[in-house]
């Protein structure tokens, strides 16, 4: 899960931003609420963790300016404003949560995976696609009950792959996904990450679950038999070693 932290408190900033990561999240972070919303209608989030009281706008402006881009990223608001008219106020301009500080860090992780798991029509954090199961609290994969062993950004692609199947997702997607912008490797390495999750996922007796869509990225995307449609050759050998 990627995260947009938008918090003007460097101290309970980076407390969050610790927990976020040791949670197993990808979390960017800004103090600007007008920073916020261009970020939000230029990059690809999962959810975005908003204070309200922020220095230059108010976070209701960011989550109405944002709302009226036809951004539909989750915005969880977390602020120390307890007063029921601002919880109402958050929610009528488009908030899909409201915690206040002090908070649990159990409850914010559980919130934010509930937060992912409705964003996506999902009703539990078990997804299933053929022999294959994600669970998106534990961030573990399955194949026929078998557990995958894959790094963190193998599964965070393959959660990705499930989470839109049936889209087809760039390079460029994979890599915002992964690195925010933020060092980014060539583009290649995705090449790369794709083939060794393809070939741990085979190995399991999963098949080919990932497709490539030359010219224009990957999409995972199953049919009646349960096998993806249009698979297409693999990779040059030179990255499959």
């Amino acid at each position: 899960m990627r995260i947009l932290l938008v918090d003007n408190d460097l101290r309970a900033a980076t407390n969050l931003l610790q927990i976020m990561r040791n949670n197993g999240f990808t979390v960017d972070h800004t103090t600007s609420g007008r920073e916020a919303v261009e970020i939000l209608r230029h990059y690809d989030y999962d959810v975005a963790i908003l204070e309200l009281t922020l220095d230059d706008i108010e976070g209701y402006s960011v989550i109405r300016e944002v709302r009226q881009a036809r951004v539909n990223t989750p915005i969880l608001v977390l602020t120390s404003l307890s007063r029921p008219q601002a919880k109402i106020k958050a929610f009528a301009v488009g908030a899909d949560d409201y915690m206040t500080r002090p908070f649990d860090t159990a409850e914010l992780i559980a919130r934010l995976q509930a937060i992912l798991r409705r964003s996506r029509g999902l009703s539990t954090a078990q997804v299933h696609i053929g022999p294959l199961q994600i669970d998106l609290n534990a961030k573990q994969a399955y194949v026929s009950g078998d557990a995958v062993h894959l790094t963190g950004k193998e599964y965070a692609i393959l959660e990705l792959l499930v989470l839109r199947r049936g889209s087809v997702l760039t390079k460029d997607a994979f890599l915002n996904h992964l690195y925010g912008g933020i060092d980014e490797p060539e583009m290649k390495i995705i090449d790369v990450f794709i083939c060794k999750l393809r070939r741990k996922l085979q190995q399991k007796g999963a098949g080919n679950l990932i497709t490539t869509v030359w010219g224009r990225g990957y999409i995972l995307r199953e049919d009646q038999t349960g096998r993806v449609e249009r698979v297409m050759p693999s990779e040059p050998e030179s990255l499959t070693a």
